[in-house]
């Protein structure tokens, strides 16, 4: 990516704003959360790697009446990111929410996955928040004041097959975000740090990502708008809480990870592989955007293809969903409950080789 010093923001109409920067701002919940913050009155930076995406945001904050400063930059490179805020600082001003939400990814079983393409997805998504956290840092803690919001996923909390790639690199967001958040207490800083974990989101990833099958990839549902879960992330901004996990389903997951981790595997082997291929095929000239950008057609906007079934309650296509998932559920319960009869003699015997060798 070039560099960038210069970049114009639009004319400041007005007293001075409060200033925001969004990575993954082109597209998805990144273009979502870009608008939402324009809406409540901030200037705003966007950090992407797609030109037509990055042009499409700028007109939607020049639409909210606020300064839009676009950004080329791809976050796997810590260069890139840093001159990519102080960019943003000499031209839209101190930096008071920094927002990291992009991500790429490959969608496959891991042994089909190339080494190359598992580090890169790896380097966009987790070490891409890293650099932006760290960016954000080195503006904010001299001036003891900001915001820094991280975005997870209910998937960084338990592990769904064809997403090995995408599940890494958030529970290591999650546990990157506690460690920082914990290092800002001791040094008694004013810097706040959050992170707010999404639910499956309507957004053109699942037609870029890149991926191994023959036949479209989908989230598994529900299926949520991409400014319902934008809102959540700026009301989150807003009141400083550590962390949110976004719908009712999300929560349910999480939980149920933390308390069944064994039965949530089992839940995830039978129910999110199908759930995430489709019957329909996929077209042959279909871009990804794993290295680079996806958007030479066009501008994509934050929405994706799944707006029949998106939206921010339990959907009609969820209810239709859960005899499914039911039958799923109680599949895991059973597999989980002869996987353990199972582990019972075999740790028996374990035991009593140890004793036997000891003697």
């Amino acid at each position: 990516m070039p560099d960038h010093p210069t970049a114009p923001a639009t004319e400041h109409h007005g007293d001075p704003h409060p200033v925001a920067v969004v990575t993954g701002a082109s597209a998805g919940v990144g273009r979502a959360v870009a608008v939402e913050l324009a809406r409540q009155g901030y200037d705003v930076a966007l950090l992407a790697r797609g030109r037509a995406g990055l042009a499409g945001a700028v007109a939607d904050v020049h639409q909210l009446g606020r300064r839009a400063l676009p950004l080329p930059t791809d976050v796997a490179d810590v260069d890139a990111v840093r001159r990519s805020a102080a960019a943003v600082e000499a031209s839209l001003g101190p930096i008071d929410l920094w927002v990291n939400d992009a991500m790429a990814t490959t969608f496959a079983p891991v042994w089909e996955i190339e080494p190359a393409d598992l580090r890169r997805a790896v380097e966009v998504t987790f070490l891409g928040q890293v650099w932006g956290t760290m960016a954000a840092l080195d503006v904010m803690r001299p001036r003891d004041r900001g915001h820094i919001v991280n975005v997870g996923s209910a998937l960084s909390y338990t592990g769904i097959p064809l997403q090995s790639a995408y599940c890494a690199s958030k529970f290591a967001c999650r546990g990157f975000f506690e460690s920082v958040r914990a290092e800002l207490l001791h040094e008694g800083s004013n810097v706040r740090l959050s992170m707010v974990h999404l639910p499956a989101v309507n957004t053109p990833q699942f037609d870029w990502a890149r991926s191994w099958t023959d036949r479209r990839i989908r989230p598994v549902a529900p299926v949520y708008q991409p400014e319902v879960v934008a809102r959540s992330v700026v009301a989150v901004a807003h009141d400083a809480r550590r962390a949110k996990v976004v719908g009712a389903w999300n929560r349910l997951v999480v939980a149920a990870a933390r308390l069944a981790p064994a039965t949530t595997n089992h839940f995830a082997a039978l129910s999110a592989w199908s759930g995430q291929i489709t019957d329909e095929p996929r077209p042959a000239d279909r871009p990804d955007n794993l290295y680079d950008p996806a958007d030479a057609d066009g501008d994509h906007g934050a929405r994706g293809r799944f707006g029949d079934e998106a939206g921010g309650t339990l959907d009609p296509s969820f209810l239709r969903s859960l005899p499914g998932t039911l039958r799923s559920l109680l599949g895991a319960v059973a597999a989980r409950t002869r996987e353990a009869a199972r582990e019972v003699p075999e740790r028996a015997r374990s035991i009593r080789e140890m004793r036997e060798a000891h003697r």
